[in-house]
């Protein structure tokens, strides 16, 4: 059971293995695009090019659904980047139903794990499975696997690591489950004040703020990097504010001078952001609408004497 890419690794590394599939479980086919042409889940093509039974329930408490999935006779279910399942459906397999999440838990429960790890200038990160219980990722832990997290390292480097490590996390949880060489640890007896949670991102979410210290801004940056993008306005001349997207930026030597948001450059190399204290050199930005560039590139068709001079 599972719907973006990050899924399709696991699947992938199941079907190599030569496990019998008896059918996957993904989300719906949604309009996309601006022909808002129906879209298959990266789940389901890599499904349908093996010759594998796809289900799609709109609603997973659907009768005709749950039957459809007794009738199946599954000893296993693998959930990797789905929907919270009702107990009816994870309770069905005789042997259980394990999910893969990106963190190492109890640690970024949530939606948004690599996310909010790198945000929070996390050193490391990982995958764990657990099995499913009524509680969102608080079933008793079944093994996991770790990795460091790089200075510079943005959120779609790190998804790229964790989503294979996930894969292989999978299959040896697989394994371990058809010897009976299960041993699991609860997640209970973790004080709940010393999480960190990993909830969905939300728009608001994404805009830097400047008056911040460089190095949040910086985590900030990469932390949403490539999707959903950091971004901060603009004003041009005409009083009207447009949206610049950060993909990538770097903390300067130099300490801010001046208002954080003002920025400063020489037309040709650098952009450097005031903050709170050291200034930010935006590295690959892009205006809404517009391609992503490269500090160079942008600079090269960017009329300063266009906009104000400051970041909000």
């Amino acid at each position: 059971m599972g719907t973006p890419q990050f899924a399709v690794a696991t699947l992938e590394a199941i079907f190599q293995m030569g496990y019998d599939i008896v059918a996957v479980v993904t989300a719906p086919d949604k309009p996309a695009g601006r022909g808002k042409m129906l879209q298959m889940s990266e789940v389901k093509q890599y499904a349908l090019a093996n010759n594998l039974p796809v289900l799609q329930p709109e609603k997973l408490k659907n009768p005709e659904f749950i039957a459809s999935l007794k009738a199946l006779n599954a000893d296993l279910f693998v959930v990797v980047a789905f929907r919270m399942l009702p107990e009816e459906i994870f309770s069905m397999p005789p042997k259980g139903t394990f999910n893969i999440h990106a963190s190492l838990l109890p640690q970024y429960r949530g939606a948004a794990p690599i996310h909010h790890a790198i945000m929070n200038g996390e050193k490391r990160s990982g995958v764990t499975a657990f099995f499913l219980n009524k509680e969102i990722d608080k079933g008793d832990i079944i093994d996991y696997e770790e990795t460091e997290i790089g200075d510079e390292e943005t959120t779609g480097e790190l998804y790229e690591r964790l989503m294979n490590m996930g894969a292989s996390l999978a299959v040896k949880t697989i394994q371990r489950i058809e010897n009976g060489n299960v041993m699991t640890k609860s997640q209970e007896n973790f004080d709940e004040k010393d999480l960190k949670p990993a909830p969905k991102i939300f728009k608001e979410d994404t805009l830097i703020h400047w008056n911040d210290t460089a190095q949040n801004i910086f985590n900030k940056i990469r932390g949403l990097s490539p999707f959903p993008g950091a971004y901060t306005h603009i004003q041009n001349v005409k009083g009207e504010s447009e949206i610049l997207k950060c993909y990538f930026a770097s903390i300067s030597e130099k300490m801010s001078t001046g208002k954080a948001g003002e920025f400063h450059t020489d037309g040709k190399n650098f952009l450097a952001v005031n903050t709170l204290d050291f200034q930010i050199l935006l590295k690959d930005i892009q205006f809404q609408g517009k391609k992503r560039l490269k500090i160079e590139l942008f600079l090269s068709g960017f009329r300063k004497e266009s906009y104000k001079n400051h970041f909000f």
